[in-house]
């Protein structure tokens, strides 16, 4: 007998929630109860009235364990939505960094030339360092941090993953 083991799928949720205290402790104990991780997870505030919020939760698994997932994020009380964004078709995703590289002469220079490539700004520099804003994908940042390595950097800072569906409809 062979035992098939499901691929593991990156998925991207959206979870629409009363903006009250503990709503982020319940979506996230859900996940620690059940053992899922979460690779990333952004919480926003996204109503006039502050009643509102919007979660994004960045995380893996084979089908069965996301559509688990989506299910018991549906059974929790101020849980208004629960949508996959990943599933549900095309779609934008975007992540912030801010990213400190320190060096001096040469790879100054590299620094900023890699950095234009990128688009990224500088909101930060002094004679030894610069602070790098970069906006994109996660694998447009994790590429620039792979090269900033190599050239002195310091610390990372990174926002998480927001998406959101392409196209007039809502969500």
């Amino acid at each position: 007998m062979k035992i098939q083991s499901a691929q593991s799928e990156r998925h991207v949720l959206t979870v629409t929630v009363d903006n009250e205290p503990g709503i982020l402790a319940k979506i996230t104990g859900l996940f620690t109860a059940r053992g899922y991780n979460i690779d990333s997870l952004t919480v926003a505030d996204i109503s006039d009235d502050h009643a509102i919020s919007r979660i994004t939760i960045v995380t893996n698994g084979p089908p069965q364990v996301i559509d688990q997932i989506e299910a018991q994020l549906e059974r929790l009380v101020p849980v208004h939505k629960v949508l996959d964004l990943t599933q549900a078709g095309p779609h934008v995703e975007r992540e912030l960094a801010l990213i400190k590289v320190a060096g001096k002469g040469e790879r100054r220079v590299e620094a900023l030339r890699i950095a234009e490539l990128f688009r990224a700004n500088v909101v930060d520099t002094t004679i030894e360092s610069f602070v790098f804003e970069l906006t994109g994908t996660p694998d447009k940042i994790d590429s620039f941090i792979v090269l900033m390595r190599e050239l002195g950097l310091v610390s990372v800072g990174r926002s998480g993953v927001v998406g959101m569906m392409r196209g007039a409809a809502g969500a």
